[in-house]
């Protein structure tokens, strides 16, 4: 029998997006596929493409590993897409890696942006096989080599909520009436735009109109050109916000700021990548956008590097709406900081207590970073919560729940309803007169197709799941992040990002009102929902119960560093930091209708009562790599 093809994945280290190497990898995975994915060296040496001796390093990695199939990612600037790609060609040429000089690699993969995937389809015709997002698990398994009756049938099963779902969206989106919705005149309290203004007060604001009270909408917002001066990139920032701001669409704008604004903030970057996004380095240019923005609300990116200084920072400049934190995130875990994830733990919830003195809203930005790397529903789940928890313990009065839903891009909306439910019934359960709860639900980012009308239908569809969330409310979701339906092919415009509110806004009114007619299914009263809802709660409860009893001051950066290290939160592709926490990564996850499972060794889902144990084992190894810390 012919052995199967080793498949290889690397992107730049200064590219922080790892969904689509993450999704691949898994269908890859589930195919009975061996899949390598590049280490922060190889990271960044990709990153160094024009160093002669950081290609070498990459060819000998190649060679280690035995690769036969090689797929690159970089979602950023099309023209540094085009010279990454043609460097790294050219090595693989000149040390005679191809199949046809004799060489192990028979394909090579590029995902990114569709005008980069167009640049270099265009320049190496035939030598490469693009993805732009959004293809289907049947058509990316093909794309990449792997033979139909490879491909598991139940990869390839559809769920007929979704399908309910997609045939209500595309008749809005076909008659096209969703671009008469009016911006809101929500604005008639006092302090509206200025410094004392709160989302407390304008979600109060909020007019109950004949199918609810509409949510209040937040759009990311970060304009950026490869090469271009500082300058000229603040001031196209200021005059996309002056746009949008003037619209009287958006609510809530969150900046998207350059790696660099949160690693670096205030120092020399010269000789650094951007990465992507705004580079604000002052707190004169943050007063600047705050300025352009009135009468938004505004907010953005906690700082990876002197967190609490830099939510100092927003709160004097932008007066921030709110404060989110990763808490195990955004350090040496995933790249995204220099702190090591106990520095980086110990750092965020020292800013936490910050953030509640202030008295503002605190989102807990956890769980699809956890999903990011292939985790479980119950971790999704569990992860929040305990976030949640330690927030109030901290004294965080208002917590924003982000939700993001098709995360991985596998996921049924039975499934996304049935997590999404436990996961406030949890959360919920800890409200009082002291601390309050806001869903924030959002659509994934490895979700839309390139294509901008099957886009807008997605858009409109994942738009119906989130009021199914809480359906028999019609005040919830209270906030939602607007992902344009752009996402998959090039940066959101002023006008992109209103349309998709529009058909976001519009859809609900659309979709209330077919609920309410009885022209659409009560998914409250969905039978796989409920069975799952009730699975789900129950192991998460378990879960929780014997962290609390068991992990010593639970709450605390000693407490979720010992749950992380011990295993009791899969993480089965963590690419760094993979030595210290190989009892996180030493798992299985895999997708059974529409849901994200841990398995055991005989590709069965794995029963809490086993999972905890597993992970209990691990609790003396934990501690001890916790000593090394402290």
């Amino acid at each position: 029998m012919k052995p199967k093809a080793v498949y290889a994945f690397i992107k730049p280290a200064h590219d922080a997006h790892t969904i689509g190497i993450q999704s691949a990898s898994s269908l890859l995975r589930d195919c009975g596929y061996l899949v390598i994915t590049a280490d922060d060296k190889i990271e960044k040496a990709l990153s160094h493409f024009a160093d002669e001796s950081a290609r070498h390093d990459i060819i000998s990695w190649l060679r280690a590993n035995g690769v036969n199939r090689l797929g690159l990612t970089y979602r950023l600037d099309k023209e540094d897409a085009l010279k990454i790609f043609g460097y790294l060609l050219e090595e693989l040429k000149r040390e005679r890696m191809l199949r046809h000089q004799g060489g192990p690699i028979d394909a090579i993969f590029f995902g990114g942006l569709p005008e980069s995937c167009q640049m270099v389809e265009k320049k190496f015709s035939g030598l490469v096989r693009c993805f732009q997002g959004g293809e289907s698990a049947h058509d990316t398994l093909l794309t990449m080599g792997v033979p139909e009756e490879e491909i598991p049938a139940e990869m390839l099963e559809v769920n007929q909520y979704d399908l309910n779902r997609e045939k209500f969206a595309k008749e809005i989106i076909d008659k096209n009436e969703y671009k008469n919705l009016n911006p809101h005149d929500d604005n008639d309290y006092f302090g509206y735009g200025s410094r004392s203004d709160r989302i407390e007060k304008r979600l109060s604001a909020v007019k109950e109109e004949v199918y609810g009270k509409r949510p209040l909408v937040r759009a990311h917002v970060g304009p950026y050109t490869s090469g271009q001066k500082h300058k000229e990139a603040i001031d196209e920032c200021i005059d996309w916000i002056k746009k949008l701001a003037n619209s009287g669409f958006l609510d809530i704008l969150s900046l998207g700021t350059s790696q660099l604004s949160q690693s670096n903030f205030g120092e020399d970057w010269t000789g650094m990548n951007n990465g992507g996004g705004v580079p604000v380095n002052s707190p004169e240019e943050y007063i600047e956008l705050y300025e352009a923005s009135r009468p938004m609300l505004i907010r953005t990116y906690a700082g990876t590097k002197n967190i609490s200084e830099l939510a100092h920072i927003y709160e004097n400049t932008i007066n921030i709406s709110w404060h989110a934190m990763s808490l195990w995130w955004f350090n040496r875990l995933d790249g995204r900081g220099p702190y090591t994830l106990y520095q980086s733990l110990n750092e965020q919830i020292k800013a936490i207590r910050y953030v509640a003195k202030t008295g503002k809203p605190f989102e807990a930005n956890v769980s699809h970073h956890f999903s990011f790397r292939g985790a479980d529903d119950i971790t999704y789940i569990v992860s929040v919560y305990l976030a949640a928890k330690l927030a109030k313990k901290l004294g965080i009065k208002t917590f924003i729940l982000q939700n993001m839903l098709n995360t991985p891009s596998s996921t049924w909306g039975v499934q996304d309803l049935a997590k999404s439910k436990v996961m406030l019934r949890l959360i919920r359960s800890l409200e009082d007169k002291n601390f309050r709860v806001l869903l924030q639900p959002r659509a994934g980012l490895d979700y839309f197709v390139a294509d901008p009308f099957k886009a807008k239908v997605q858009l409109s569809a994942i738009s119906c799941l989130m009021d199914d969330i809480e359906s028999e409310n019609n005040n919830s979701p209270e906030l939602i992040h607007v992902v344009s339906y752009s996402e998959a092919s090039h940066l959101a415009t002023p006008d992109i990002i209103n349309e998709s509110i529009q058909i976001t806004l519009y859809t609900l009114q659309k979709y209330r009102q077919a609920k309410q007619y009885g022209l659409v299914d009560k998914m409250s009263k969905n039978s796989e929902v409920i069975e799952r809802e009730t699975k789900l709660y129950q192991d998460a409860k378990q879960l929780i119960n014997f962290l609390e009893k068991t992990i010593t001051d639970l709450y605390s950066a000693e407490g979720f560093y010992t749950i992380f290290s011990a295993g009791f939160l899969p993480v089965p592709y963590l690419w760094n930091e993979t030595e210290e926490f190989a009892n996180a990564i030493n798992w299985q996850t895999k997708s059974i209708r529409g849901a994200m499972t841990v398995i055991d060794k005989y590709d069965l889902p794995m029963s809490m009562d086993e999972r905890i144990e597993l992970a209990r084992i691990n609790l003396k190894d934990a501690e001890r790599a916790l000593s090394r810390q402290l």
